[in-house]
């Protein structure tokens, strides 16, 4: 599956762009939406993922944020392992109550660590009560790009339970190779120069992509 990462500015742009969508992100820090907005988008028989990325606005206001969310429908909250243990405690909690899956997300703009320091991060997304672990970070060689595949021989992976995904041009082929090895899925970005982040391809592409290599996939194995 794929998940469209958005940016947006108001509730009549979000209908717009999550049309016809399986799964969307709505990035709360890069959005221009009210308490009112958030609540209206969320409440929507919608599959979407909300996540707000601290920098943007107060702690107080990030958290406002995510809570309204989740007690108004979302599927999915994505909280950085990085937070205080405070903020993490409240949104998990206020997750389990409304039934809205935890992904505990570790991010690293700079490099990719070494294999044994992603399984260690993925351990501890899980051990602080993630319901998926995802791991995304900076590609600089291809001993980063097999790092981050690594995670896909884990057991959580086999239950669907962990993203890892490179950043960067050189991490264009972990978003590619994500959903085929056991990632729930995906993300891309809405269209040609709408990036949430450095790497996303865009939907269509992916999605040309993802059949071109799953129809190849399946003649090889008649």
């Amino acid at each position: 599956m794929i998940c469209v990462s958005l940016e947006v500015s108001n509730v009549s742009d979000s209908l717009k762009k999550l049309k016809g969508l399986d799964l969307a992100e709505l990035r709360l820090d890069k959005a221009s939406l009210t308490l009112d907005e958030i609540k209206q988008l969320f409440s929507l028989p919608l599959n979407l993922i909300v996540t707000c990325r601290p920098g943007s606005m107060s702690e107080e206001n990030r958290k406002q944020y995510l809570l309204e969310a989740i007690c108004c429908g979302a599927k999915y909250v994505d909280l950085e392992i990085e937070s205080p243990a405070a903020f993490k405690q409240d949104v998990i909690s206020q997750a389990r109550e409304k039934g809205c899956l935890v992904i505990l997300s570790y991010h690293n703009y700079q490099e990719s660590p070494p294999a044994i320091e992603l399984n260690r991060m993925v351990k501890k997304c899980f051990r602080e009560g993630a319901d998926i672990a995802k791991i995304a970070c900076q590609v600089n060689s291809n001993q980063d790009i097999i790092a981050l595949l690594s995670l896909y021989g884990l057991d959580e992976a086999a239950a669907g339970k962990i993203i890892s995904l490179g950043m960067g041009e050189k991490g264009k082929i972990t978003r590619v190779a994500a959903p085929l090895l056991g990632a729930p899925f995906t993300y891309a970005s809405f269209k040609p120069g709408s990036e949430t982040a450095e790497g996303q391809l865009d939907k269509k592409s992916l999605e040309a992509i993802l059949g071109f290599l799953r129809e190849k996939r399946r003649r090889s194995k008649k």
